[in-house]
């Protein structure tokens, strides 16, 4: 068997594994087929079948052993083990039993000693849920990848401090694992994104996923970075996420149908049915991401017959599939104060940071992760605040697991190069049609010479009068790279799958609203088709696309390494 270092993203509702694979220097997710979700719904946009639930079914000595173990171990509480991912899931079959848990991270973080699961007589702390669910992980990854773990990095919330990692370096011991390496999740987040630790920066990470809403002002120090920690300059956060805003659908609508969404959402009897409408209330969620609307399923049966109320009207019309809507869902956000509750996080986190001397202007990085940072205009809202130089959302499932799968194989310096392509736009003649000239491809190293890009250019003069202004429209180009699944916002906000073997490119206007690269004086005629001007560009040490602009006509300078887009 061979021994990788494993980075493991032990998660709230999901967990994923990766590794760093030497031969494409770059990190992996690792997929374990019989615990992870394996989805296979063609109608699913999202891709999360690498995804492991984080949840157990616990399992009797007699039901894990054979004989003679099972009656020997059939007293012996620290003999019991589990079923854990989609197999804890079809298992269990969506009922409550007290020896089903999931969620079981937040008790290991806040009160480990508590217990919340049950299996006859015998009761079980969050500690013994996670070894369970770690341990059978384990088991996991030796038989279907032919992998000994033996080196683990987690990624630690920065609120939980040093007893969580105790805890896990605890767990660790009993299950035979001692070389253990952890990684605040919010410097996962930025070796994820390519930023690195080999300077000191202020980064906020905004980590929106389906239990809480968490925003961390971190401050890296190089002196840090071989520790994988980093100082917390301000945080703040919301018990809301994915999993909320699904009941929030149902209960939406429960009301459009007439049902009582506090007996359905309580009563055991039915709650299978309930976890049923979630399940398809996250569909919908994620269908709306790329979609402008689709259909919500009840999947009628006679036990909602004998449960739903009575409403006017004819009562198989009632059960009809209803159309819900990417404007439906957002007016439903905003009526629950989600996107007032967003913006209100960003000034308190701000606030806070200029009172300890960090103001918004000093924050170099904003990096988004978790699938409800997806949720319609919650990009546009933080990109209004800090500018989309600033931010980065393009892998907000994948950027914690790779940056801790760089950590564990010691890759912990900054990508030295620009990760996407961009264009300058101009129009054909004849046609009229645009036309981009890529300036910047991706993969370019940074910071380049001084005429990275030079080139000679006569004004359009589109109009048929003389060019007085000399401009440019500088384009980011979204297309397929190497991420598993990568995601972009155009400029109207509206999210893109960027998808394998799709051939359409993604065109983003950067600097529409100000394309000025100069005054002509005099102004280009129409008339004359010789070039006017010497365009070229370069980049900087902070990412800045800086331009020089020189008028062949008169001899002048019109700008010299003047910033225009700050470039990711």
């Amino acid at each position: 068997m061979k021994k990788i270092p494993l980075a493991i993203d032990l998660g709230t509702t999901n967990t994923v594994v990766a590794l760093w694979n030497n031969d494409s220097d770059g990190p992996e997710i690792l997929h374990l087929d019989a615990v992870c979700r394996n989805t296979t719904e063609k109608s699913r946009e999202i891709d999360d079948s690498y995804t492991i639930p984080s949840c157990v079914y616990l399992l009797s000595p007699e039901e894990r052993y054979s004989f003679p173990l099972s009656l020997l171990f059939r007293s012996l509480k620290t003999r019991t083990g589990g079923l854990i991912g989609m197999k804890a899931i079809e298992k269990n079959g969506g009922l409550y039993r007290p020896w089903f848990i999931n969620n079981f991270k937040s008790f290991l973080a806040k009160n480990s000693f508590q217990f919340i699961g049950q299996l006859g007589k015998w009761k079980y702390t969050a500690e013994d849920i996670t070894r369970i669910f770690l341990g059978e992980l384990l088991s996991e990854i030796r038989k279907s990848n032919r992998i000994k773990p033996r080196h683990l990095t987690f990624c630690v919330p920065v609120d939980f401090y040093e007893f969580y990692r105790a805890k896990l370096k605890r767990i660790c011991a009993r299950l035979g694992i001692y070389r253990i390496k952890t990684i605040d999740e919010p410097v996962a987040a930025a070796l994820g994104y390519g930023l690195g630790l080999d300077d000191s920066k202020n980064i906020l990470v905004i980590d929106f996923g389906a239990g809480t809403l968490d925003f961390a002002l971190i401050r890296t120090m190089e002196k840090k970075g071989d520790r994988g920690t980093c100082t917390v300059v301000a945080k703040d956060g919301a018990p809301i996420g994915g999993n909320l805003v699904d009941s929030w659908i149902v209960r939406d609508i429960c009301q459009h149908y007439g049902y009582d969404f506090e007996r359905l959402s309580t009563d055991p009897d039915i709650h299978w049915w309930y976890r049923m409408l979630l399940a398809e209330a996250c569909r919908i969620k994620e269908n709306l991401f790329f979609k402008e609307s689709d259909s919500f399923f009840l999947m009628p049966s006679k036990l909602m017959d004998e449960y739903a109320h009575r409403v006017p009207g004819d009562q198989d019309a009632i059960k009809k599939p209803m159309d819900y809507s990417r404007e439906d869902l957002k007016r439903l956000l905003k009526k629950k104060g989600l996107y007032s509750m967003l913006d209100s996080l960003m000034s308190s986190i701000i606030e806070t940071a200029e009172a300890r001397g960090t103001g918004a202007d000093r924050i170099d990085d904003v990096l988004m992760v978790g699938g409800s940072t997806l949720l319609p205009d919650i990009y546009s809202l933080v990109e209004k605040r800090f500018g989309r130089d600033r931010v980065r959302a393009w892998q907000p499932f994948n950027a914690v697991a790779f940056g801790a799968a760089a950590f564990a194989a010691n890759r912990f310096s900054r990508a030295d190069y620009i990760t996407h392509d961009y264009a300058f736009m101009t129009y054909d003649k004849k046609t009229l049609m645009p036309e981009y000239n890529v300036i910047v491809p991706r993969g370019t190293p940074y910071p380049t010479q001084k005429d990275f890009w030079k080139r000679h250019l006569s004004p359009t003069c589109a109009l048929g009068e003389p060019e007085r202004i000399f401009k440019l429209v500088i384009c980011e180009i979204g297309k397929k790279h190497e991420f598993d699944q990568e995601f972009v916002w155009d400029e109207k906000g509206k999210l893109h799958l960027l998808k394998d073997g799709d051939d359409n490119q993604l065109i983003i206007p950067l600097n529409e609203t100000d394309p000025t690269l100069g005054y002509l004086d005099p102004p280009h005629a129409p008339s004359d088709k010789r070039a006017r001007v010497e365009i070229s560009f370069m980049i900087n040490d902070d990412k800045w696309l800086c331009t020089t602009v020189y008028d062949l006509m008169t001899s002048k300078h019109l700008m010299e390494e003047k910033p225009v887009i700050r470039l990711k």
